[in-house]
């Protein structure tokens, strides 16, 4: 099972730089999509049919806003919408499938830069997603959870960490909150085969020199329940790919 998470940044906006071109180079076999800020009404999905994809929404009642999808070319045995959290599921943040006794989850996390109360928000919704997916995780030992994260874990995944110390994204609440959550028995996919400086699969587009000077953050995470360590066989970040502020990211699995 080859595997992608990639927040588009608004998929109406990513067709239009070529990700539909993309999809028919075969990328993965299943495409986690977070930030679609749009239904399938909004796009023209033949393209994505075409690529020899099928498409599973979950948008925000708000239009044009946050927006998960998961395009596959695997069929799934079964898919929900939501985690049962009211205003996390009114904001469209978390789609699931099985495949065989394999759940993958796609899930946008929250962000907090646009204020004190935003910030709030995310520390509830990560509260209550640590307490949900742990309860998930005894039901479904197998599983993989897809999606940006909005946090960068350690000074290794972001570019200027004295300088972020106290931004939203890398504040010791949020970190300490990601490394709990890999300590209760998941794997940062890409650090098993990446342990170097420099990669990042997010940059603020309010600089244009941003991105091609590297200066980034890891925020776009793939990582699996332990019971499917032993099934890893690769991961990447592909930051040549610019259809948004964020790149894909990558793992394969033998399943």
């Amino acid at each position: 099972m080859r595997i992608i998470s990639y927040n588009v940044n608004g998929l109406r906006a990513a067709m239009k730089k070529g990700f539909a071109d993309w999809l028919k180079t075969n990328p993965a076999d299943i495409i986690c999509l977070q930030e679609t800020k749009a239904t399938a009404a909004d796009i023209d999905v033949k393209e994505i049919e075409a690529a020899g994809y099928a498409h599973y929404w979950f948008s925000a009642k708000k239009k044009g806003y946050s927006g998960v999808a998961v395009l596959t070319r695997i069929k799934p045995d079964r898919i929900e919408n939501g985690n049962g959290h009211g205003p996390s599921d009114e904001e469209g943040r978390v789609i699931q499938i099985d495949i065989k006794d394999v759940r993958v989850i796609n899930a946008y996390f929250p962000s907090g830069t646009s204020g004190k109360e935003r910030q709030q928000f995310k520390y509830r919704w990560l509260d209550e997603f640590y307490a949900w997916i742990k309860k998930l995780k005894k039901k479904y030992p197998k599983m993989i959870l897809c999606g940006d994260y909005n946090i960068a874990h350690k000074e290794i995944d972001i570019h200027d960490p004295k300088g972020n110390k106290n931004s939203s994204g890398f504040l010791p609440e949020e970190r300490a909150w990601l490394s709990a959550f890999f300590e209760s028995g998941w794997v940062d996919t890409f650090r098993v085969f990446h342990p170097e400086p420099h990669r990042y699969s997010w940059w603020s587009q309010r600089f244009p020199s941003v991105r091609e000077q590297n200066k980034g953050w890891r925020i776009d995470y793939i990582a699996v329940t332990e019971a499917l360590r032993p099934a890893l066989r690769d991961a990447d970040i592909f930051p040549d790919i610019k259809h948004s502020d964020h790149c894909p990211v990558y793992a394969e699995l033998a399943l």
